[in-house]
């Protein structure tokens, strides 16, 4: 298990990295936003490559944010359920979502998405919209994002194993949620 741990790491490691790093992509969207919309009211002139290109900074912070997202446990849960069980339960829960759900979705878009972008990159396909940017970018930062999103959750099926098994501790031992719950449920008896 010290080797998979090992590797959660490493994989830990390289989101962190890369999460910081693209949410600075929404500062520069909303800076290229405010230009294009600058240059559009006063000069009366717009570009569709400035447009496309916010679109492009958005979604390149969306999708390589999202295994960062999944690493620091922020993914958006139904708490009808989720909040009102145990810690354990909850671990229980997260893996089989992660085992069931998160993996065989990711492994299908990353499946998907290589043919889909290495033919835009191989074609050179342009945007349809006239004076439009390439569309392989777009494609290819689709892929990355599934492609690190299921390597987070490889990393955090390990974790889940380790701190159900008592190998590590929880690097989130109260979830917002529950710690919501078990405070109402003080409220209550008190």
């Amino acid at each position: 298990m010290g080797s998979l741990l090992a590797l959660s790491r490493v994989i830990d490691a390289i989101n962190d990295r890369i999460g910081k790093a693209v949410s600075w992509l929404i500062l520069l969207a909303i800076l290229v936003s405010t230009g294009n919309a600058i240059v559009r009211k006063v000069f009366d002139a717009s570009s569709n490559a400035w447009l496309e290109l916010q679109w492009y900074l958005f979604g390149a912070a969306f999708m390589l944010a999202a295994a960062y997202t999944l690493k620091q446990n922020e993914h958006i849960r139904i708490d009808i359920l989720y909040g009102a069980v145990s810690r354990r339960k909850q671990h229980w829960i997260d893996l089989f979502g992660h085992v069931f759900f998160l993996m065989p979705m990711a492994a299908l878009m990353v499946w998907l998405l290589v043919p889909y972008a290495f033919s835009s990159f191989r074609t050179g396909e342009m945007s349809p919209n006239s004076g439009g940017l390439i569309l392989w970018p777009a494609k290819a930062i689709l892929l990355a994002g599934f492609v690190l999103l299921f390597a987070q959750g490889i990393s955090e099926i390990i974790k889940k194993i380790a701190v159900m098994r008592g190998l590590i501790e929880d690097p989130f031992p109260e979830t917002e949620t529950h710690a919501a719950v078990a405070a109402m449920k003080t409220e209550e008896t008190n």
